[in-house]
């Protein structure tokens, strides 16, 4: 069975909407895009490395697949981060079942998002990552899916914008490991314990 890892860079107050760049996701009126730019240094550079180095494979809601991959796609230049999202397997959760998926190594899950990733998660085995993607990690964490989450938790208090964690049940964390970055993001590890 697959586990479900969630890795996302949010605000203390939760904040996950736009942290890579200002026009990054302008939804409901949101003007703070960018708010994680300045804060890589080389410790959480090599927390997310190691992520990388693990293998498996990655799941993404499909608007943060076009945006994510059209992105480090249009890169110029060797780039490590562009050339894993290339060769990595990709499944795509969209609703409709005949979306296109421009990038290789990318298979569709057209449908409900919490009956497909289920199925995917029982039919295989090692890390499935999510990286961006809220609407699809809200809905798989209500169903109880998401196996730990990894947070790059900034500084900063936005006091706007879609956050991570939506109305769900309630669901204990168990620390695993946390790094403090020379900028003071803490980058911590948690595993989902099961519903008691």
């Amino acid at each position: 069975m697959g586990r479900i890892s969630v890795t996302e860079s949010i605000t203390l107050d939760g904040v996950m909407q736009g942290p890579g760049r200002p026009d990054e996701d302008r939804r409901g009126g949101f003007t703070r895009g960018g708010w994680g730019d300045g804060y890589q240094d080389h410790v959480s550079l090599q927390f997310m490395g190691e992520g990388m180095a693990g293998g498996g494979m990655m799941l993404f809601g499909r608007r943060t697949y076009e945006d994510v991959l059209g992105y480090w796609t249009a890169m110029t230049g060797p780039n490590p981060f562009t050339d894993y999202l290339t060769q990595v397997r990709k499944y795509v959760v969209s609703r409709s079942s005949t979306a296109a998926l421009q990038h290789p190594n990318s298979i569709l899950l057209g449908g409900d998002a919490r009956e497909t990733v289920r199925r995917l998660k029982e039919d295989t085995d090692g890390a499935i990552t999510i990286i961006g993607s809220g609407e699809l990690v809200r809905a798989l964490q209500e169903a109880g899916l998401v196996d730990e989450y990894i947070l790059q938790i900034h500084p900063i208090v936005l006091g706007s914008g879609a956050t991570l964690f939506g109305a769900s049940d309630r669901r204990d964390l168990t620390l695993r490991r946390s790094v403090t970055t020379t900028t003071g993001v803490i980058v911590a590890h948690y595993a989902v314990a099961p519903p008691s």
